[in-house]
């Protein structure tokens, strides 16, 4: 067996080494780079600039994993979903008008997309402050699902990482289909607008078939 003699190495080809050994940990370190992107100019606050954290997704590749917390504090990823069309409806906090207007809209066109869709409404809130907002609004077809200890904001790129709203998640709309690939994604240019609903409805009507 060849001896390297590691002391005698520089340290570029001994991370070349560790490499070939190991695929794995090229993956983690792309991975750890990926979120640990800052973007701007993607979406303002009452026009001032902000920064998102993690990557830019592409549309039609697979969509990835995440863990989001349920108001009864267990904890879903991706594959919960399995076979489901996805509405993710990404909002900084349910407690604000905009936030509640999105929510409250996506819950009135949930009644309408069928079973096979589920709106998941993504925020920082606690779930204790979900399920209570969803109690005094009605809400009942949208499962509200808490950040607070995931890492969905930085997966899909929407983690707001400056400014007085840093930490809370971008206003945003995704949809994954039944195979859980991205094959739609909206991040309105201004948080404080609500989306445009008429592509993302039409995204998931082309899932369904029209229905």
């Amino acid at each position: 067996m060849l001896k390297i003699d590691r002391l005698a190495l520089s340290s570029t080809v001994l991370v070349t080494i560790l490499i070939l050994t190991n695929p794995d940990l090229l993956k983690s370190q792309t991975k750890e780079q990926d979120m640990s992107q800052k973007r701007t100019g993607v979406q303002s606050f009452k026009g001032g600039p902000m920064t998102l954290r993690g990557p830019a997704l592409e549309t039609g590749t697979a969509a990835p994993d995440f863990k989001l917390t349920r108001n009864d504090l267990s904890d879903v990823n991706l594959k919960t979903y399995q076979g489901k069309i996805k509405i993710l409806n990404i909002v900084p906090s349910l407690d604000t008008p905009v936030c509640d207007a999105q929510t409250r809209r996506f819950n009135q066109e949930a009644t309408g997309l069928g079973d096979q869709v589920v709106v998941l409404g993504i925020s920082k809130d606690l779930p204790f402050a979900q399920k209570r907002w969803c109690a005094a609004t009605g809400v009942t077809r949208v499962e509200t699902l808490s950040d607070f200890r995931g890492n969905f904001g930085e997966q899909y790129g929407v983690l707001i990482g400056d400014g007085p709203l840093n930490h809370l998640l971008a206003r945003a709309v995704f949809v994954v289909d039944q195979n859980d690939r991205l094959v739609y994604q909206q991040i309105t240019p201004e948080l404080a607008k609500e989306p445009d609903y008429a592509p993302v409805l039409e995204a998931v009507r082309k899932l369904t078939g029209g229905k």
